[in-house]
């Protein structure tokens, strides 16, 4: 078992920034790929950023490419998502997914956190 818990949201104006942890614990945290999901109020989950075990490889949706970047120090088991250039569009509940290696451009992650709520005004 993998326990996640998320951290670091809030309320923001349009064109500032947030950074999110998610921190990990109950397992060998290197041993995990890591990506971060959000859901708005009636939409599906939706895949933003994705990160390999090592943290040598990321991977990002097209909606936030070039303005959020995610992270990892597996020495703190925690994993970050820079946001910045923030849009009211980009209001969700955010949350951090683990799974055993490879990385999934995806939701298809078998450990989440209860995630963190950003919101955007404009």
């Amino acid at each position: 078992q993998v326990q996640l818990v998320e951290s670091g949201g809030g309320l923001v104006q349009a064109g500032g920034s947030l950074r999110l942890s998610c921190v990990a614990s109950g397992r060998t945290f290197s041993d995990y790929a890591m990506a971060w999901v959000r859901q708005a109020p009636g939409k599906d989950r939706e895949f933003v950023a994705a990160i390999n075990w090592r943290g040598t490889s990321t991977y990002y949706a097209d909606s936030v490419k070039g303005r959020f970047a995610i992270s990892r120090d597996n020495a703190k088991n925690t994993v970050y998502l820079q946001m910045n250039s923030l849009k009211p569009e980009d209001t969700a509940r955010y949350y951090c997914g683990a799974r055993r290696t490879p990385v999934v451009l995806g939701t298809d992650y078998n450990y989440w956190g209860q995630g963190t709520q950003v919101t955007v005004s404009s």
